[in-house]
């Protein structure tokens, strides 16, 4: 490096990359120029050389003046609509605005004196169109006639705020649902893995006693074949979902199978509810059993209402599912890493991949069929769950990222950043940082592709859902980037452009009918909770982090809480809370080595916390003295109901007692991460037939519930509770 800092920084700052940050300690933090130098590089911009950075700071200035439109324009409804337009010949610009519902307006330019700059010897002028103030919600677009040429740039107009679903629009109102990793609960009926009609039976019992939704873990699609990643979290693709959560007893094409075919299903099946007994998930010998019996009932003849139906599927996905199903198709030849496929079979485009999908046109509609099972499936399960009497149904989660060798990662190509990894800064429950592994969207590529890939991403996980949870939803302001081969905690911020990636979720959520939940837990900086708040989306609040941060650290007041949030005890980073108030999560964290102070040190802060929780919970009249475990699990959740919080959940696993850490932040292989199915107080796997049973589970659930209209037709509870 032959530049100094300075002029580095003013390069960064173009290009939205952070030189300095406020860690979780307060301190102020300075990023080092290498880190800054390998973020520029994964955004195409090369400072290798002496006088780069002042030939990239001219390129970055006049980036705009090249392109006669902006990429795309996002602007909240009611917002002032400015487009500028940057040409050489300013008296011959023509231009029209294109609704989506196909109205076609001409728009003139505004007379004011235009601005001026020379471009490669060449004076460019920049004019502003005339736009309507109040266009209607929508994918719009703007099309130009100037300087010999057309361009096209989409316009986004989004809803200025995502209003509440009725249920929730009374100041009192409260919901309440569960919230569950459903490959881990699950019962007789499913093959070895949780499944979508577990996910209906738990939505329909917890209807039953009033529950409102139901917030399941990313379904994102997984490795289709060879070993499965188990986190939801880092999926190959968030567009599409994992067929290990098929029912297949629930596919119509079933009702076909002659009888030998249902007895080769049964074997199956029996083969893969082995697995029902173990300590351990054990998705990489049950997806083969379900794979097998799937790829029968794929080759049954279909009704042709059936057959159109799945056409009508196939080209409403469009492109993005022949990449998803080609993606899969080529898995089964040459596994799951692309990059070490042959190199013409690396790009999606090539010749190459189009001559595979031609000569496998088979496999590939099979991963389409799936797809399609798996939308059937979801899309009941939800009209089930309303039917029960819920407002909402499924929550959906959306994911951070993608497996750097998935199918987003080989088929939305540079819209992903190279050389680069997601993750998070230290903070004080990962003091090491955590490296995700995840390619970040590139910010300056999703702007020239109109947002297609992220809308396409929202849309579908919002289709047949009450809601969306956005994991991190911090990500949608700034993502902190590591260098390939650098530790976590030396990386930095880059930032997107969040009034549009949040206007594009508000839009896609105002269209689904469903509300957002942000997860804006860790480190944040205060205006983004005012933005989100202001824009109508749902924050989440933990009890145990629910402090006066900016005054002397108390707990909060039951009516200091938002009333805009999702309140829970617990989340899928902690234990479940009985195993939280035993200090598993710290003693796990000791023998893993990912602390930074002795033991004996963290336990003590630990327990003065939980000390202090509890200890105010019997102030408040909610706990009393020598209270067991389960009574102060019950007395938090019943906190909760103290609060404004529009939205209260309930972990599956505290119903059950469960005291197991389901992930452990900053680890991979060092503990089963994802991996432990649901289990009672002593650790033995429980199915979701016994717990619905179970009076310690109806009573927590009652902790949090409105009072029932009617009676509840769940089974009787002649089942001891366990001890």
């Amino acid at each position: 490096m032959t530049e100094s800092s300075p002029r580095l920084a003013d390069l960064a700052e173009a290009y939205g990359i952070a030189t300095e940050f406020w860690d979780w300690h307060g301190a102020r933090t300075t990023v080092p120029d290498d880190t800054v130098v390998a973020v520029l590089a994964a955004l195409g911009v090369d400072v290798s050389g002496a006088d780069y950075i002042a030939r990239e700071l001219e390129r970055a200035a006049e980036r705009p003046w090249r392109r006669p439109l902006p990429a795309v324009l996002v602007v909240a409804e009611g917002s002032p609509v400015e487009v500028p337009v940057h040409v050489r010949e300013a008296s011959a610009v023509q231009a029209a605005l294109t609704l989506e519902d196909g109205t076609r307006t001409e728009v003139g330019v505004l007379a004011d004196l235009p601005e001026s700059r020379t471009v490669d010897g060449a004076e460019v002028f920049r004019l502003t169109l005339d736009l309507p103030q109040d266009l209607p919600l929508g994918w719009h677009a703007v099309e130009l006639q100037a300087d010999g040429g057309q361009v096209r740039m989409p316009l986004v107009v989004t809803p200025a705020r995502l209003e509440l679903p009725d249920s929730l629009q009374a100041p009192d109102a409260q919901g309440w649902g569960l919230m569950t990793q459903l490959y881990a609960m699950r019962s007789s009926d499913s093959w070895g893995i949780g499944d979508l009609a577990d996910l209906g039976d738990a939505g329909a019992w917890a209807a039953g006693l009033g529950a409102d939704f139901v917030l399941v873990n990313p379904l994102h699609a997984a490795e289709p074949t060879g070993e499965m990643e188990p986190s939801p979290y880092l999926p190959t693709s968030r567009r599409f979902v994992n067929p290990l959560y098929i029912r297949v007893e629930d596919v119509p094409e079933v009702a076909y199978l002659s009888a030998a075919q249902r007895q080769l299903v049964e074997w199956h099946a029996d083969d893969a509810k082995r697995y029902l007994d173990l300590d351990t998930l054990e998705r990489d010998a049950v997806w083969p059993a379900k794979e097998a019996a799937l790829r029968m009932i794929f080759g049954q003849a279909r009704s042709l209402r059936r057959a159109r139906r799945f056409q009508a599927y196939v080209e409403r996905e469009g492109q993005g599912l022949v990449d998803y199903a080609t993606w899969c198709a080529i898995c089964q030849e040459h596994g799951t890493w692309w990059r070490q496929w042959p190199a013409g079979l690396q790009d999606p485009r090539s010749a190459e991949v189009e001559a595979y999908r031609d000569g496998h046109m088979q496999e590939v509609e099979f991963h389409c069929w799936l797809q399609w099972i798996l939308d059937e499936q979801l899309a009941q399960v939800q009209r089930d769950l309303l039917d029960t009497g819920m407002s909402l149904g499924v929550i959906s989660d959306l994911a951070v990222g993608v497996h750097p060798d998935g199918a987003d990662a080989w088929g939305l190509g540079d819209a992903l950043a190279r050389g680069v990894t997601v993750g998070a800064p230290a903070d004080q429950y990962n003091q090491m940082g955590q490296d995700w592994s995840q390619p970040p969207w590139r910010p300056d590529k999703l702007a020239e592709l109109g947002y297609a890939p992220y809308r396409d991403m929202v849309r579908a996980a919002l289709r047949d859902s009450g809601g969306l949870r956005v994991d991190h939803v911090i990500g949608l302001f700034r993502l902190w980037w590591i260098p390939q081969g650098a530790e976590p905690f030396q990386g930095t911020y880059v930032r997107y452009d969040h009034e549009a990636m949040v206007g594009i979720l508000l839009l896609e959520a105002h269209r689904a009918g469903a509300l957002v939940i942000g997860e804006d837990l860790g480190t944040v900086e205060p205006w983004v909770r005012d933005h989100l708040r202001e824009r109508g989306v749902l924050g989440t609040s933990i009890l145990w982090f629910e402090r006066d941060w900016e005054g002397d650290g108390r707990l909060l007041d039951p009516e200091d809480y938002r009333e805009l949030c999702l309140a829970t005890v617990t989340t899928h980073d902690l234990p479940p809370t009985a195993g939280y108030l035993e200090g598993v999560h710290v003693e796990l964290r000791s023998r893993l080595g990912l602390l930074d102070r002795p033991l004996a040190e963290e336990m003590a802060q630990e327990e003065a916390s939980r000390d202090e929780v509890l200890a105010d919970l019997r102030r408040r009249g909610l706990l009393r003295e020598g209270a067991e475990v389960p009574e102060q699990v019950q007395a938090m959740h019943a906190f909760l109901t103290r609060t404004p919080a529009k939205l209260l959940g309930v972990s599956v696993s505290d119903l059950a007692g469960d005291k197991r850490v389901i992930n452990q932040p900053g680890t991979d292989e060092e503990y089963p991460n994802w991996r432990v199915p649901l289990a009672g107080p002593e650790g033995r796997p429980v199915l979701l037939e016994e717990l619905v049973t179970w009076r310690s589970a109806r009573r927590l659930a009652r902790t949090v519930a409105r009072p029932a209209p009617t009676a509840t037709a769940t089974a009787n509870t002649t089942t001891p509770a366990p001890t």
